[in-house]
């Protein structure tokens, strides 16, 4: 692992040998999924939790469309790009969502699902 700021990253390439396309796809899914955990779990602790409802909703499947994407992209699967489409648009739904409220988790998730989604439609092209 290398440092990035305070955090570690994980090297991807030495784990994906021959699927070097597939890395900043990875790479956006495996950081969208965090931002979503994170951003879920922030809203549970928000005070106003039940008007968070969606927004937490949307972050837990978007996390699971990005494992699944992140799973699939790591064997090389010739699905690859269903997948892709799929979390592309979960992603777009939840940041739609997260730029709804002004919490800084948010924020910053919408950023990561905009960035996946990205990435995602042009592994699904």
């Amino acid at each position: 692992m290398t440092e990035r700021g305070n955090m570690a990253t994980i090297e991807l390439g030495k784990y994906v040998r021959g699927l070097e396309s597939f890395h900043t796809c990875l790479e956006a899914c495996v950081e969208c999924l965090v931002a979503c955990e994170a951003c879920s779990d922030a809203c549970l602790g928000d005070e106003h939790v039940t008007m968070m409802a969606e927004c937490i909703r949307l972050c837990l499947d978007c996390s699971e469309a990005c494992s699944s994407c992140v799973v699939v992209l790591s064997r090389g699967s010739d699905r690859a790009a269903e997948f892709c489409r799929l979390c592309a648009e979960m992603c777009d739904l939840c940041a739609a969502e997260c730029e709804k409220h002004s919490a800084e988790h948010c924020r910053r998730c919408a950023e990561a699902c905009r960035k996946c989604a990205e990435e995602c439609r042009r592994m699904a092209a």
